[in-house]
């Protein structure tokens, strides 16, 4: 368990980051509705076919199936392990 980071601490570093903020520095977002939405950064299309859910802080690409928490998506985006 030695060098692992808490649970408790990656929830509440979750709960306190709007994930439209952070994906919006990354790729343009559009108002859709209560979402936003955006063209998919993991896979080409020419069609938005990823959403952004404020409200449950979490995203998903109906396209590709990429989906997660603003952790995953910065680890996706940005190629971390």
């Amino acid at each position: 368990m030695s060098g692992r980071i808490p649970q408790g601490f990656i929830d509440d570093l979750l709960a306190r980051v709007d994930l439209v903020e952070l994906i919006g520095q990354r790729i343009p977002l559009k108002r859709a509705g209560k979402e936003y939405q955006a063209r998919c950064p993991f896979h080409d299309e020419r069609s938005p076919s990823f959403t952004v859910s404020p409200s449950k802080q979490f995203y998903h690409c109906f396209g590709c199936g990429a989906h997660g928490t603003a952790l995953g998506f910065l680890m996706q985006y940005d190629g971390l392990e």
